[in-house]
C-alpha cells in the first residue's frame, strides 16, 4: 500500500507533479540564480521527496509541517511597514503588533517546503502572495535584530522562484536588495557583537539567493572578521562574556551557522575555517555542548554589562532574570543547525530537548539529511 500525503495524493503522484512543475520552472531558476541556492538544489529536492516517501519518521516530520502550510492556505498576509522588536519589552504594543505580523514567517516557511515536497502549485501561489505582500509593504530599516526573521521569506522565495512572473521577480528581488543594502549602510564600524552576526546572515542569504557577488563577498569577508573579533580560541564568544549568558552565545552562533550552511551549499566551507588566533565556528559549538548535556551549568546574566538585560528582568521576563540556570533546551536550535555539519550533534540535541533519539527528531534534521 502506498504512503499518502494528508491531501490524499500519493507520494509517487507528488514526485510526478513536482518533476512536471520543475520542467517549466527550472529554466527560470537557472536564469535568475545560476548555480546558487539557500534552500535545496534540484537533486536535493528529489532526495527530500524520496526520503519522506521511504522513511516514516521523516514523513511524520513533514506531515507536521504540512498541517501548518495547509492551514496557511486560508490566511491572508499580514506584513508590517516597519519591524520593531529590538530594544522593546514584551509588553510594548509596538513589539506585540510586530510579533503578530511575524507569524507570517512561519507560515511562509511551511508553505515553501510543502511545495518543495508535493509540487502542488497552490503552495507556491500562496508563498508568492505572502512574499509580494511583504515586498510591497515592508520598509527595511537596517536593524539586523528586527530583520533576522526575514530569513524564512528569502528561503521560501528561493524554493518557489519559478512560479513568479518577470515583474513579480523584479519586485521581490528589489525588496530583498533593499533589505541587504539597509543592513550594509547601517553597519557600525568595528561592529563585533551578535548584531553583526545577524547582519552577515541577512546579507549573505540575499547574496546567495540572488547570485549577487557584492553581497556574498560582504558576508564571507565579514564572517572571517567576525571569527577574529567575536569568536574566541576556547570556543566562547564576545557576546557570552558581554552578557554572561549562553542565551546570547547561541544567539550569536545561529545566524553564523545559517550563513555557513548557505555558503556550504554553494561551495564555500566557512564552518571549519579557523581564525589567526585559533577560533572557529566548530569550536564555538563544541563550547556549548557540555551545557546542553548537563556536564556543566551556567547561571545566566549575573554579570551582564548590558542595562537592558536588567530592565527586561525587572519587567518580569524570567528569561533574563540574573542567576537562572541555562536551560539545555535553549541550545536545541544551535545543535539542529550544527548537525548539518556534524551528525554527532543529533544525540546531544535529543538529550538536551528531551526527545527520544530517532533519526529525525525535528524537521531540520530531515533537511540536513536531504542536503548531504
Amino acid at each position: 500500500m502506498q504512503n499518502r500525503l494528508a491531501s490524499g495524493h500519493s507520494f509517487d503522484e507528488g514526485i510526478m507533479k513536482f518533476l512536471l512543475y520543475l520542467g517549466f520552472a527550472l529554466a527560470n531558476v537557472v536564469m535568475l540564480a545560476g548555480e546558487y541556492t539557500i534552500s535545496l538544489t534540484v537533486p536535493q529536492r528529489v532526495k527530500l521527496v524520496e526520503l519522506i516517501k521511504s522513511d516514516k519518521e521523516a514523513q511524520a516530520r513533514f506531515e507536521t509541517l504540512k498541517r501548518v502550510a495547509d492551514k496557511a492556505l486560508d490566511d491572508k498576509p499580514n506584513p508590517i511597514k516597519t519591524i520593531q522588536t529590538e530594544g522593546k519589552l514584551n509588553s510594548d504594543p509596538v513589539k506585540i503588533k510586530t510579533h503578530e505580523s511575524l507569524k507570517d514567517t512561519g507560515k511562509i516557511y511551511a508553505l515553501g517546503y510543502a511545495f518543495a515536497v508535493t509540487g502542488e502549485a497552490r503552495y507556491a501561489d500562496k508563498v508568492r502572495e505572502f512574499v509580494l505582500a511583504w515586498a510591497t509593504e515592508n520598509n527595511p530599516t537596517g536593524d539586523p535584530i528586527d530583520e533576522t526573521s526575514l530569513e524564512s521569506l528569502f528561503v521560501a522565495y528561493d524554493l518557489t522562484r519559478g512560479s513568479y512572473s518577470s515583474d513579480e521577480t523584479k519586485k521581490a528581488e528589489a525588496w530583498m536588495r533593499r533589505v541587504a543594502d539597509a543592513e550594509i549602510s547601517h553597519a557600525k564600524k568595528n561592529a563585533i557583537n551578535n548584531w553583526q552576526s545577524h547582519r552577515l546572515k541577512i546579507v549573505g542569504l540575499v547574496g546567495y539567493a540572488l547570485a549577487d557577488s557584492k553581497y556574498i563577498n560582504y558576508a564571507v569577508e565579514g564572517y572571517k572578521k567576525q571569527m577574529e573579533s567575536n569568536l574566541k580560541p576556547d570556543g566562547s564568544s564576545f557576546d557570552f562574556h558581554e552578557r554572561d549568558a549562553l542565551h546570547y552565545h547561541c544567539y550569536d552562533l545561529e545566524p553564523l551557522l545559517a550563513l555557513a550552511m548557505a555558503a556550504q551549499a554553494n561551495g564555500t566551507n566557512l564552518y571549519s575555517q579557523t581564525s589567526s588566533g585559533g577560533a572557529s565556528l566548530d569550536k564555538s559549538v563544541k563550547f556549548l555542548v557540555p551545557y546542553c548535556t548537563g556536564a556543566k551549568t551556567h547561571p545566566e546574566f549575573v554579570n551582564s554589562k548590558v542595562a537592558f538585560d536588567r530592565k527586561r528582568a525587572e519587567s518580569g521576563d524570567e528569561h533574563y532574570k540574573a542567576g537562572h540556570p541555562f536551560d539545555p533546551k535553549n541550545g536545541g536550535h544551535t545543535l539542529e543547525l550544527a548537525s548539518f555539519f556534524d551528525a554527532g550533534y543529533l544525540p546531544i540535541y535529543a538529550q538536551a530537548t528531551g526527545h527520544a533519539e530517532p533519526k529525525y527528531p525535528s524537521w531540520q534534521f530531515v533537511l540536513n539529511a536531504a542536503r548531504k
